[in-house]
């Protein structure tokens, strides 16, 4: 289990599981979601969202996995672009520790602003 802030002064967060990061892998909830310019935005979680409710629409809607993400973190109140931001940064983290023997040492550090 992980917190991650969800505003720049540390007053709002959000809990994520292992299985909420399982499910965005699962779901490769953020392949293509940013784009080039690398600046998480409200668009950008406006995107997210209109992608997982397209998800919804299809068989993986009935997934437990999928309709927990949303209701615990993607819809959350407290979600915000850099609630988002954070959370790409922690899934990033958590790549890399399931990577650790390809040899990958980059990490990504929550709180620091990918723009």
């Amino acid at each position: 289990m992980a917190k991650i802030q969800t505003n720049s002064s540390g007053t709002r967060s959000i809990e994520i599981s292992e299985n909420h990061l399982e499910t965005i892998e699962k779901y490769q909830l953020f392949r293509d979601l940013i784009d080039s310019n690398g600046y998480v935005d409200e668009s950008v979680l406006e995107k997210l969202k209109l992608n997982i409710r397209a998800l919804l629409e299809t068989e993986a809607g009935r997934d437990k996995d999928i309709i927990d993400l949303c209701l615990d973190v993607i819809y959350h109140p407290n979600m915000k672009a850099y609630g988002l931001q954070q959370l790409v940064l922690l899934f990033i983290n958590w790549k890399n520790r399931a990577n650790e023997n390809l040899g990958m040492t980059k990490r990504a550090f929550q709180g620091t602003p990918f723009n």
